[in-house]
């Protein structure tokens, strides 16, 4: 084992640093951490086939991003001679693939300045504004998306709805739209923010059960959709943690 660990040494440090990073950026169960420092290399070879390589298949979205800032390039130039609603709007579907919260949101109101109608359009404008905190700019597109389609984006619309109202403290509406939205979603986002809104009114025991349904989803699930859904595992967790039972 010693001259083992001779020839591995450089290596097993560099695995172990290669499976601390992933450990950090993705933030799986907390044992792994112990299981790389504690078992050496060793440990760092188990956790990399059973949680790099599988989030490997993650990374498609990733090598998207390039033809993605390509065609904004390219829609950038087209929208100097042709500022159509269509070009506008697709600018701004392509800025929130991207992350460019800000960059959408101005791009989907010239969209809508230069008359486009569509509903995803007012939609994505509305999601834009919440996600940056801006509730009550979100409320009228998301008004409008739910009046026009109460299920649009698989419910997710009307529970953004309930989300943005809870944000603006009109606490009836709000609770009215999530139970519409519960009802037929099962989105964690959902379920998240409808048991935050649930702590603000003082309803502790049945935010706890919202945050434990977002848990509960998790065994069943497949594994690239586990790793996806990390973040509100996590989120449902710290909600656990912080409201008493």
């Amino acid at each position: 084992m010693g001259i083992l660990g001779f020839f591995i040494y450089p290596w097993g440090l560099i695995l172990q640093a290669v499976a601390i990073i992933h450990f950090i950026r993705r933030r799986p169960d907390t044992y792994w951490i112990f299981i790389i420092l504690f078992l050496g290399w060793l440990g760092a070879v188990v956790y990399i086939f059973v949680e790099v390589l599988p989030d490997l298949g993650l990374l498609r979205q990733s090598f998207k991003a390039f033809p993605r800032r390509k065609r904004i390039s390219q829609l950038l130039i087209e929208i100097h001679d042709n500022p159509s609603s269509g070009n506008w709007e697709e600018l701004g579907d392509l800025y929130m693939d991207e992350g460019k919260l800000q960059s959408a949101r101005d791009a989907f109101s010239k969209a809508i300045s230069a008359r486009s109608d569509t509903l995803d359009c007012f939609y994505h404008r509305g999601v834009c504004a919440v996600l940056m905190g801006d509730a009550r700019a979100a409320l009228p597109d998301l008004e409008m998306a739910v009046r026009r389609d109460p299920g649009h984006d698989f419910y997710r619309a009307v529970g953004l709805l309930a989300h943005a109202c809870a944000q603006t403290g009109e606490k009836e509406k709000a609770e009215l739209y999530f139970r519409q939205a519960i009802g037929r979603s099962t989105l964690s986002e959902t379920y998240l923010n409808f048991a935050d809104f649930l702590v603000s009114q003082g309803h502790n025991a049945e935010a706890r059960e919202w945050a434990k349904k977002v848990l509960d989803k998790r065994p069943s699930m497949p594994g690239y959709l586990r790793r996806r859904e990390r973040p509100w595992f996590r989120r449902a967790k710290g909600l656990l943690k912080r409201v008493p039972a």
